[in-house]
């Protein structure tokens, strides 16, 4: 008998949405410090209790004076006046202002008694004991009378203010030094599994530990919506384990998250633990990405279980938990903006749940938006770093077609698409290049895939390597040296002691330097009258693949094999061996409709002038 769960009857989106936002996360008012106060919320009135300012404020530096005494004056018939005293910021006047006579004043200085109105230094001329005006003043003319600014017992703010450096400072004027704030939801925050290893500590690929990335953005993500994330350590798939860790941060919290262990494997025992220690209402909703998400409570105390894979933690996050948090701290809903697009590619999709798709937006020759799918799975984090925002794609939607019209949801208002989006080969030297551009999106798909993506129309630039670069606007490129980057001693010189020895290779996956080198195993197998196959069968470890320039050249420096495809740039960046196979060429080439964009003719300068702004790593060289 399997011990395992299936999701048999999936919640509808909208009811877990409900059932979330039903929780009562909100707890009573805190006060806190103005000092503290930047960015939480009113939870109540605040009146003014004294005028702001509290007395007649001069604006501007020159002379206060009694409006009446300075009609007609003007440049070719000034009035004269005399300066009987004068009152800078922080003094008390000791003189009046009476007919025929000015005080002296600085900015934010008392106004005097008898003065209405103040001249500007700029239009007067001090002579001695006495001052030329030379321009009529007007009653209240540069200068502020008391309460004008905010009068006692005026509103100031109300309820669910939002505290910026605006509303603080105003808070400051009228001397308060503590205010009354909706309190922050404290959210436990509790990443499971037994793979999972805090970020600064040091891993073990070889066992399968990864860094817990669930932990740190769902946190952040959490102080974003205006809650107080308590970050536990991680705990494994034990069911005692994450029985002691619910029940203390349900005793100790307002609402308590975990990611991972609610899918259907035998390992992920949460939703046994939720209903002993409380009440699961809700295990699986019809959602892409995030179909496991369990929802209950422990102890009482309002819970949710994100899904483990972080493309659908935080995208369940921010569709369910975040609103609920973001209404309990007293902020207002989150108003996503929306970008109008069309799809520069073609997608299928018919798994018949509603799904969020992640898409990244660049712009066409004509400055229109173009939105294109970058989802790697819901275990790739690149699948929300390089996005923009998301496609809602409702269940029915079976197929959409590049040029179809749809609604890009961004992930904020900060959103700013890349000003050059480049797809195809990764290569230290374009690195350099792309420094030099401001807002650049990079993927790192390889130089068939980038070729073939220049030619469906969405990337602005594709960095291909071969003899024969795809069709467009060819902005310039370089030419690199590539080979095996081998240990020491390891007695590989050539491609053939691979072949005849017992060597081990680590090589690359779909890549221009995985393109040449299946190019020399041909050339090797023609010279010596055997197949193909025949060469790749001998090579201990030809299929053994990897992803990046240096991956193969770090297995080699961990001990994990004796050669691997790359650079020579990467050996001699971590201090190994090389061994020559051969110069690639490499082109930087633009879609053609793209050349004037800013970002294209940003890397064309680049490329033009890197020559002398660059330095070249070893085994490189730029082409004419």
């Amino acid at each position: 008998m399997s011990d395992r769960t299936e999701f048999l009857d999936l919640t509808d989106p909208d009811v877990a949405k409900e059932a979330i936002a039903d929780f009562n996360l909100a707890g009573e008012p805190d006060t806190v410090p103005l000092s503290e106060a930047d960015g939480r919320v009113l939870a109540e009135r605040v009146d003014a209790s004294m005028d702001v300012p509290g007395f007649d404020r001069a604006s501007m530096d020159g002379y206060a004076v009694r409006s009446r005494d300075t009609v007609g004056a003007g440049e070719a018939d000034p009035v004269t006046l005399d300066v009987v005293g004068a009152v800078h910021a922080g003094e008390e006047p000791d003189t009046a202002v009476e007919a025929g006579t000015a005080v002296e004043v600085s900015t934010g200085a008392v106004m005097p008694p008898g003065a209405d109105a103040v001249v500007k230094v700029e239009r007067t001329e001090r002579r001695g004991d006495a001052v030329d005006v030379r321009t009529a003043a007007t009653p209240g003319e540069n200068a502020m009378p008391a309460g004008d600014d905010v009068a006692a017992g005026e509103r100031a703010f109300g309820p669910g203010t939002v505290l910026t450096s605006r509303e603080v400072g105003l808070l400051a004027a009228l001397g308060r030094e503590a205010v009354p704030v909706r309190p922050r939801p404290r959210v436990a925050v509790v990443s499971t599994g037994e793979e999972l290893v805090a970020p600064g500590e040091e891993l073990n690929p070889d066992a399968g530990q990864i860094y817990d990335v669930n932990g740190r953005a769902i946190a952040a993500a959490v102080r974003d919506a205006g809650g107080e994330p308590v970050v536990a350590p991680q705990v494994p798939d034990d069911r005692d384990a994450l029985v002691a860790a619910l029940a203390e941060y349900a005793e100790t919290c307002d609402l308590v998250l975990t990611s991972g262990s609610t899918s259907a494997g035998a390992v992920d025992v949460l939703g046994d633990v939720v209903a002993d220690l409380g009440e699961v209402h809700h295990h699986g909703v019809a959602i892409k990405p995030g179909k496991p998400t369990l929802i209950g409570r422990v102890d009482g105390t309002p819970y949710v279980g994100l899904p483990g894979y972080p493309v659908s933690a935080q995208s369940v996050f921010r569709a369910f938990v975040a609103p609920a948090i973001r209404d309990a701290a007293g902020r207002p809903p989150l108003e996503t903006p929306e970008r109008a697009a069309t799809m520069g590619t073609r997608l299928r999709y018919d798994e018949g749940r509603d799904r969020l798709l992640p898409v990244g937006l660049v712009t066409d020759g004509d400055g229109n938006a173009l939105a294109y799918p970058v989802d790697k799975g819901s275990g790739a984090t690149t699948s929300l770093a390089h996005a923009d925002g998301v496609i809602e794609v409702a269940a029915e939607t079976v197929l959409l077609e590049a040029g179809d019209a749809v609604d890009v949801r961004l992930f904020g208002t900060e959103v700013r698409p890349p000003r050059l989006l480049g797809v195809g080969e990764d290569d230290p030297t374009l690195w350099r290049l792309l420094d030099a551009v401001d807002r650049t999106r990079y993927l790192s798909v390889g130089s068939a895939e980038g070729a073939r993506r220049l030619d469906g129309g969405v990337p602005d630039v594709a960095v291909v390597t071969g003899d024969d670069p795809p069709a467009g606007e060819r902005l310039g490129g370089w030419t690199r040296e590539w080979g095996l980057v081998v240990a020491p001693d390891a007695g590989v010189d050539s491609l053939v002691d691979l072949v005849d020895g017992d060597a081990t290779l680590v090589n690359r996956s779909a890549s221009g330097l995985r393109d040449a080198l299946d190019d020399a195993v041909g050339a090797l197998a023609d010279e010596r009258g055997e197949t193909r196959a025949a060469i790749t069968d001998a090579i201990a470890g030809y299929d053994r693949v990897t992803r990046g320039h240096e991956g193969p050249a770090r297995r080699v420096a961990g001990g994990d094999a004796d050669a691997g495809l790359g650079l020579r740039s990467t050996a001699e960046r971590l201090d190994l061996a090389f061994v020559s196979l051969g110069d690639q060429p490499v082109h930087v080439v633009a879609s053609a409709d793209r050349v004037e964009k800013r970002g294209v003719r940003d890397l064309a300068g680049a490329l033009e002038r890197a020559p002398e702004t660059v330095a070249t790593l070893p085994g490189v060289s730029w082409n004419e």
